[in-house]
């Protein structure tokens, strides 16, 4: 059955909640019920029937636990990409350890959050991981910039080994777009564009465009500041 759109035209971000707990997976339901542009379509209470949720409803979005008992939330987005779901998968956990936040990179999840986030500020970065980009809490955002601010020398040198077409890519990856996107807006195409984003990756020693993010992000952050 096909869901209603809502009042702005657009069909619901479909959601898809994969946590243990059962009073998290219902709080979270009836919050997000209060959005009329989100919609839970299914919730599991473990890994595996998170796995089979996901590949069998195919929402948007899968916000999924980091610690469960049985397959933990690293091994279901590992086993996601394995299958090729072209769901965006965004951690959802109560952990703000640098190691987990970078296993979670470097399982290429689209988003990282913190579960004691504000309802609306929540909702908005759903929105915007359902978009193409990618989310972080702002505290795990600070846990992964201090290693690269104490070295502003380390990140200008970056950028400026970066050609004008790969800073441009660095840029549109950084929103979340797909390289199908970036061709289309610089006119490119998409074997080059993956081409460039594998040579931004390279110099920049870095493992996935999640982390080119962050380290954009972080870029930007250091010349308002400077």
């Amino acid at each position: 059955m096909n869901l209603p759109d809502t009042p702005g035209g657009s069909p619901p971000i479909r959601i898809v909640v994969v946590d243990d707990h059962a009073l998290f997976r219902r709080g979270v339901g009836q919050l997000l019920s209060m959005y009329p542009d989100i919609r839970v379509v299914a919730d599991a209470p473990s890994g595996a029937e998170g796995i089979e949720a996901i590949l069998t409803h195919r929402p948007d979005v899968a916000l999924i636990d980091l610690h469960m008992k049985g397959l933990d939330g690293i091994s279901v987005i590992r086993a996601l990409q394995t299958a090729g779901s072209p769901t965006r998968l965004v951690m959802l956990t109560v952990s703000d350890s640098s190691f987990d936040v970078m296993e979670a990179l470097k399982a290429s999840a689209a988003g990282y959050l913190l579960k004691d986030m504000e309802p609306d500020e929540f909702c908005r970065k759903l929105r915007q991981v359902a978009a193409g980009g990618t989310v972080l809490s702002p505290e795990v955002g600070g846990v992964l910039a201090k290693p690269q601010a104490a070295n502003r020398e380390s990140i200008d040198a970056g950028w400026a080994s970066l050609t004008v077409r790969e800073q441009e890519t660095l840029e549109l990856v950084s929103k979340g777009a797909s390289n199908k996107i970036i061709a289309r807006s610089l006119g490119i195409a998409e074997s080059t564009v993956k081409v460039h984003v594998k040579h931004v990756l390279q110099k920049l020693n870095l493992r996935n465009r999640f982390e080119a993010a962050v380290w954009l992000r972080e870029l930007r952050e250091e010349e308002r500041s400077g």
